[in-house]
């Protein structure tokens, strides 16, 4: 198995001793990336791996714009963009983009400071996902990082892959407080998917009563 290859897989699986042996023992492999050209940084992160993560920061390893986000370093972000401003609009290999990644993976500030270099809150991912950051805030369950991009203008009824609404996501978790939030921004709880499911129905399969009740008021008012 090629060297490259044998870290990547380390990285997936979390192995931080060997990921620390390959790059101590190979510094070229700091650089690394996976198949569809996605990074061992970034690859790490998406695995929930941020020890491993650290592992290539140690090492050297200059992060660019979709790792900085990823792992929420807002300083790393600022110095990104001001030597190149046009970066707060670039997208990875994969699809995702700074700001998207930045509020998935929960990180406040660095999502305020993308949304203050330009950010698009609207852009959608460019692969079958189509996540805006409205959808990656309300995955990640952080209600700071939702209320920042709906401040920034992110649209609370916007539909990602198979017609999927942050509110759908704020009913499957039971979450009346994110519910109340996007509500507030003009979410429609009675908004479907593409296979006709609106919130309640979501907060219905998931045991969900309280939510059920409160977005079943919100129909009569």
């Amino acid at each position: 198995m090629p060297m490259a290859q044998q870290l990547i897989d380390a990285v997936k699986a979390g192995k931080t001793d060997e990921v620390a042996r390959l790059l101590d023992a190979h510094p070229e492999l700091v650089t690394a990336r996976g198949d569809n050209g996605t990074s061992a940084i970034l690859l790490a992160v998406y695995h929930r791996q941020p020890a491993v993560a650290q592992l290539f920061v140690d090492r050297g390893a200059q992060l660019d714009i979709f790792e900085a986000s990823a792992l929420g370093r807002a300083d790393r972000i600022t110095a990104l963009l001001q030597e190149d401003p046009s970066r707060v609009s670039a997208y990875a290999a994969d699809g995702f983009y700074p700001i998207g990644l930045a509020a998935f993976f929960g990180h406040l500030e660095a999502a305020k400071t993308l949304i203050a270099a330009g950010a698009d809150v609207r852009a959608a991912a460019r692969n079958p996902f189509k996540v805006q950051s409205i959808h990656a805030a309300t995955a990640s369950g952080n209600l700071a990082v939702v209320r920042a991009v709906l401040e920034a203008g992110a649209d609370a009824n916007a539909q990602q892959q198979e017609g999927f609404r942050p509110v759908h996501e704020a009913a499957t978790r039971g979450s009346r407080e994110l519910a109340e939030l996007l509500v507030s921004h003009g979410a429609d709880p009675t908004l479907t998917n593409d296979a006709g499911k609106n919130s309640i129905d979501f907060a219905k399969e998931k045991g969900h009563t309280e939510l059920v009740q409160w977005m079943e008021g919100l129909k009569r008012k």
